[in-house]
């Protein structure tokens, strides 16, 4: 699942990981996202940016996936400056902007398998 609120940049990354073969479900915000993962708890990986409408930002929502959906990959990503990822759950990934596609893909590819209902999710 991709979850960003900027809608070319959800796009960019979802035309990306499809060209890799992934299956991609999209969200605009962390609220969205958990929705979805409701809805389909096969979802293998989330890509989400930090900065996002709703109640949750991108980590908040890495927070309550891990807990939820352990076996959930997470990769959070921001262009914020400062930004610290040290807050971040240990095995939660952090990809700062700017990133490629191809980043973005060998991050997916070392953590999740490539099977299930949704190969790669991000919100």
């Amino acid at each position: 699942m991709v979850v960003d609120d900027q809608y070319l940049l959800l796009m960019h990354t979802q035309f990306t990981l499809e060209d890799a073969g992934y299956q991609v479900v999209q969200a605009n915000s962390a609220d969205e996202a958990l929705n979805i993962l409701e809805e389909h708890p096969g979802i293998a990986a989330i890509f989400t940016d930090v900065v996002m409408p709703g109640s949750l930002d991108g980590a908040a929502l890495a927070e309550q996936v891990r807990r939820t959906h352990p076996h959930v990959t997470i990769i959070v990503t921001s262009g914020a400056p400062g930004y610290d990822p040290g807050g971040l759950p240990t095995d939660v990934r952090f990809l700062p902007k700017p990133y490629t596609g191809q980043e973005v893909i060998r991050l997916i590819g070392e953590a999740t398998p490539r099977s299930g209902f949704c190969q790669a999710a991000f919100a």
